[in-house]
């Protein structure tokens, strides 16, 4: 029986990270992979081929020029989804190579089978034709979720879909329901609505992506509504069926019914413990498939350690990398920090979202006195150049201190644009950090001096000697 020093469970950017990151401080590794390609959810069905295919869209139908060329401008006028699928298997493709070749280099042994506890040093790997145990003196879940699939919703991967299936629809429906405005939900939401698909969306609550700025998703209903997004919030929808022609209709609780050719259903994530005979090993999870562990990332079987989305909130990939290293270095001793409450979000709706830190309802519950600078894509000259005039930036500081608090983006170019923002946050630093420093023009970063300017004109009218 073959052991190693840590075996991981699952190849995804949780798995992924804590294998190298053990191989570096010369542990023996093995990582276990249940599917024949590497990268788990993230690479295969969910980060990289939804981000991808929202690429296409937005390039083969030339929403990005729209501004410059005017409305009907696109790329290619009739898009199939085997438009979208050729950039999106290509992509993943490489992914999976890129993580084959860095487990080769850095001598992590794969193991492909579908991976369960025999008791909390053993585990049996089940693969096509033959079952190995194997023991490790550390195990790693990192097995990730799946799209919650309940039975009153009548799957079949052609009409009634979750966002897995959704890459491997046989064509692009006319029109669309989306149920639930996660995410996943609205993501989806704008590719089909840029589409040109009339798109539904179905939320019980009151309103879309309830943890992003009211601001930003305000600006981001006008641009959907604009894209023929159909919003039917607090409604829930009780039963779905199909009629005999091929029409969707998802019933509401309202009595109402919505009709579509495709729905694509987006209500909550199941962690992938169900295989794992996690009994075994002396730990549970709970109804949602989730792992419960400590700072250190800990099950309650000390050398056990659970990471990424099977762990909960907050379930982003960069965040599940982050968990994945600091267990590996806990589990040998080796000290390791990280800055968990600046992680940054990443939204890829169209346009997409970007923040890190407080929003301007948390710092108000808190009762931190706040003031706010803003930045629009219009005013600054590369916004213009890439055609897009509806980008917006927010600064949260203290109106006191002037320390920074918040970044909220919406916009080309968001999820990179937060970074320096994240990067001043974690040092402590204020609004002088952007009024004191010269950025490239034309370029976007320029947003954060424009919106330095605006906040500290609302305290200090006299230093703000330039403002747009």
């Amino acid at each position: 029986m073959k052991h190693f020093d840590i075996l991981v469970l699952g190849s995804g950017p949780a798995g992924h990270h804590a294998a190298i990151q053990a191989a570096k401080l010369g542990k023996k590794v093995a990582v276990v992979e249940k599917r024949r390609s590497l990268g788990g959810v993230s690479v295969n069905t969910g980060t990289i081929p939804s981000k991808t295919m929202r690429e296409a869209v937005v390039y083969l139908t030339g929403l990005r020029q729209r501004c410059l060329y005017g409305m009907s401008y696109a790329v290619k006028q009739d898009i199939a989804i085997e438009d979208l699928r050729f950039r999106t298997d290509y992509v993943v493709k490489i992914e999976g190579d890129v993580f084959l070749a860095q487990f080769q280099r850095n001598h992590v042994e794969l193991i492909h089978g579908t991976a369960s506890f025999l008791d909390p040093h053993r585990i049996q790997a089940k693969g096509a034709e033959d079952v190995e145990d194997y023991t490790a003196d550390v195990v790693v879940i990192a097995t990730g979720t799946s799209p919650a699939r309940p039975d009153r919703i009548p799957f079949d991967r052609i009409a009634v879909l979750d966002s897995d299936m959704f890459l491997h629809i046989p064509a692009l429906p006319r029109t669309i329901t989306i149920v639930g405005a996660g995410v996943v939900g609205v993501e989806y939401a704008c590719m089909t609505g840029a589409l040109g698909i009339p798109t539904t969306i179905v939320e019980l609550r009151d309103r879309m992506l309830e943890f992003v700025d009211a601001e930003i998703i305000e600006t981001l209903r006008v641009r959907m509504r604009e894209m023929n997004v159909t919003f039917r919030f607090g409604e829930e929808v009780v039963n779905v069926r199909k009629t005999a022609e091929g029409v969707v209709i998802a019933d509401l609780k309202s009595r109402k019914e919505i009709r579509s050719d495709a729905l694509l259903y987006t209500v909550g994530r199941q962690g992938n413990t169900a295989e794992l005979n996690l009994e075994a090993a002396g730990i549970e999870a709970d109804d949602r498939g989730r792992i419960l562990v400590n700072e250190h990332f800990q099950t309650r079987v000390p050398h056990i350690y659970a990471v990424g989305d099977v762990i909960g909130f907050p379930s982003l990939a960069s965040v599940s990398m982050e968990q994945g290293r600091l267990a590996a270095c806990h589990a040998f001793g080796v000290p390791a920090s990280s800055v968990p409450a600046l992680f940054p979000y990443g939204i890829y709706t169209i346009p997409e979202i970007s923040y890190v830190g407080q929003t301007e309802e948390q710092l108000t519950r808190s009762q931190i006195p706040y003031e706010v600078g803003v930045a629009r894509y219009r005013e600054i000259a590369r916004g213009n150049i890439i055609g897009d005039p509806y980008g917006m930036l927010k600064l949260l500081f203290h109106r006191e201190t002037k320390q920074l608090l918040g970044v909220h983006i919406i916009g080309e170019g968001a999820a990179e644009l937060v970074h320096i923002g994240q990067a001043v946050l974690a040092f402590g630093g204020g609004l002088d950090f952007f009024l004191n420093n010269v950025f490239n023009y034309p370029t976007l970063a320029e947003c954060y001096k424009v919106a330095a300017l605006s906040g500290v004109n609302k305290i200090s009218p006299s230093i703000a000697v330039v403002l747009r």
